[in-house]
């Protein structure tokens, strides 16, 4: 590295005038380290971390950028590598190359999309692209959304814009339903909106996986009942455990004859609904309220790519909007810090609309197609008769021997995921009806048939 790149005051931050050479040492420098380490991904396999490795806090005085590349190289080399053939243990596939590149625009421009006078054209970008993916589920014109970190916030944006417009946001006998496979974040939405356990139930699953309609049609009258008051209906498009498709055209009639918001947690599933691939229950999903959509658990979009899609923008805007005293708005556009809870946010659509512009629908839909074939082939081959397994429409499996109780499961899982971490696939380890399962996302577009051969010839022999 250049001499001058020691002297710190020269490269606090970019420079207004000349040619920013320091800048492009360093972003050329971290380049080759993350590339080499995507290169050497088969070598030291999905997981490589080192119990020894330790953080370093800041000193008095800083660090050079030659201190500094040295941690920032065995930082990396400790990190989980989503790049790695066997990873297949969770939602988190390879980066997408031209997302990587957008986190690096984001970064550079450090725009804030609190509002458009600090984010012109990415305010512009934004809105055009909830546009795009309003239009490919089937929303009107009047829909729109907001981009935020995860699921998780996402979701959470929904149910308070679905209280809000229910009239309940103070009312202690509030309740949402969700299915009894959903996402485990919506246990913290109780606390975060100020209700209690009470005010969330459970709606039971069938064999598959799916929101039970007869059992969903009980709770509404048991609810009307003690006087509680629905202002939510979640339908999971996707559960965690085995990607399994809520049934959305009855639950949407149900919401429709009581007056009830549906959302749809897409999180795992949504994307899907953008395309062509004929997979049952992703139809009428228009039909919803709001819906979640994460880019970034399969199509490689960089952390992180959320989005609340919403029916009606207004929903938003009457729900979360604040004035904003301190900023110039402009007529005819909306500052999108209005639209959620979060007012501060990086540029990230940019890695979206770069991702999605580099792929086209051809590409998406390659994308998710290998998914789904790569699970169709693994769950083919997986041995039937040696083990119990759960699996949807989606890219999700999830298994564990016949006839096992809770210690047996605990015990299995933890011998075996640990075996499959030697031989370089990465599986997870979720708890599922009170037992322990391995679970394989079969989301990583490395992952050949081959690789998934030697992963089955594994279990298969496993004892």
């Amino acid at each position: 590295m250049n001499n001058d790149l020691i002297n710190k005051k020269d490269i606090y931050f970019p420079s207004f005038s000349g040619s920013n050479n320091n800048l492009i040492s360093l972003l050329n420098k971290t380049s080759q380290i993350i590339c080499d380490w995507f290169s050497n991904a088969e070598k030291y396999g999905p997981l490589n971390f080192d119990e020894e490795f330790k953080c370093l806090m800041p000193d008095q005085n800083g660090n050079s950028p030659e201190d500094l590349f040295s941690e920032i190289e065995a930082l990396i080399s400790n990190s989980f590598n989503p790049v790695h053939p066997g990873s297949l243990a969770h939602l988190d596939p390879p980066p997408l190359i031209l997302s990587i590149l957008g986190d690096l625009i984001a970064a550079g421009l450090n725009n804030n999309l609190l509002a458009y006078e600090l984010s012109p054209s990415i305010t512009h970008l934004e809105e055009s692209l909830f546009k795009w993916f309003s239009k490919k589920i089937g929303f009107s014109d009047f829909s729109g959304g907001i981009a935020s970190s995860g699921g998780t916030l996402s979701n959470l944006n929904a149910l308070i814009a679905a209280r809000n417009y229910a009239g309940l946001s103070s009312d202690p006998n509030a309740v949402f339903l969700i299915s009894e496979e959903a996402h485990s974040s919506f246990i913290k939405f109780t606390k975060i909106m100020g209700l209690n356990d009470n005010n969330l139930i459970k709606v039971r699953t069938d064999n598959e996986g799916c929101m039970d309609l007869k059992h969903l049609k009980k709770i509404i009258k048991e609810c009307a009942s003690k006087n509680k008051k629905i202002f939510s209906i979640v339908a999971t498009l996707g559960t965690t455990i085995r990607g399994a498709l809520d049934p959305i055209e009855g639950i949407w009639d149900i919401c429709k004859k009581n007056n009830i918001w549906l959302h749809i947690d897409g999180s795992i599933g949504g994307i899907f609904a953008l395309t062509n691939i004929p997979i049952n229950g992703l139809k009428n999903i228009h039909c919803a309220n709001s819906i979640t959509i994460n880019p970034q658990k399969i199509l490689g979009i960089t952390k992180t790519s959320s989005l609340l899609l919403v029916s009606n923008i207004d929903d938003l805007k009457n729900t979360f909007s604040t004035g904003l005293p301190y900023i110039s708005s402009k007529n005819n556009v909306i500052d999108r810090g209005e639209l959620g809870l979060q007012g501060s946010r990086p540029a990230e659509v940019i890695k979206l609309w770069l991702g999605l512009r580099f792929l086209g629908m051809t590409g998406i839909e390659d994308i998710l197609k290998s998914s789904i074939n790569k699970k169709v082939f693994f769950e083919k081959n997986l041995s039937s008769k040696k083990y119990e397994i759960y699996s949807g429409p989606l890219h999700i499996i999830t298994f564990l021997p016949k006839g096992m109780n809770k210690m047996e499961s605990n015990s299995w899982t933890q011998i075996n995921r640990n075996k499959l971490l030697k031989n370089n696939f990465m599986l997870s380890r979720p708890k599922f009806k009170g037992k322990y399962f391995l679970r394989a996302v079969m989301g990583n577009y490395n992952t050949s048939e081959s690789h998934i051969g030697d992963l089955l010839n594994i279990l298969n022999s496993t004892g």
